[in-house]
């Protein structure tokens, strides 16, 4: 396939992207240029369901909390493994049970782990 005629139909492609990407900077250029910029201390409140804040802003997270997130993400994407076993099933025969029954054995004793370590608790 020559380079002109491969260029020629990605040609759309690019001008899409130009226009699109063009659009997008004047919305933001123009937004800035012409819009109007009154600041008062209300506007400038961080706005909390209508309710006047009280403390700051910012706020630690435990550590627990992302602990938590990481293994639900972990157990999640692990639970996602099942499904393409679950497809093929009939035809991966016994040797498919037995490599789907370590894989849940490992998953297993990797959330009685944790759960003796106690990370599920929520305090």
């Amino acid at each position: 396939m020559p380079l002109q005629e491969l260029l020629r139909d990605y040609l759309p492609i690019a001008i899409l992207l130009a226009v699109s990407t063009g659009l997008a900077i004047a919305m933001v250029v123009l937004g800035q240029i012409l819009g109007p910029r009154r600041d008062t201390p209300e506007k400038l409140m961080p706005y909390e369901s209508g309710m006047t804040p009280i403390g700051t802003a910012v706020r630690r997270m435990p550590v627990r909390y992302y602990l938590i997130a990481v293994l639900f993400v972990l157990f999640d994407i692990e639970v996602i493994f099942l499904l393409p076993y679950a497809v093929v099933l009939r035809k991966l025969g016994l040797f498919g049970l037995i490599e789907m029954l370590v894989f849940v054995m490992i998953l297993l004793v990797g959330y009685v782990y944790v759960w003796k370590k106690g990370a599920l608790e929520w305090e």
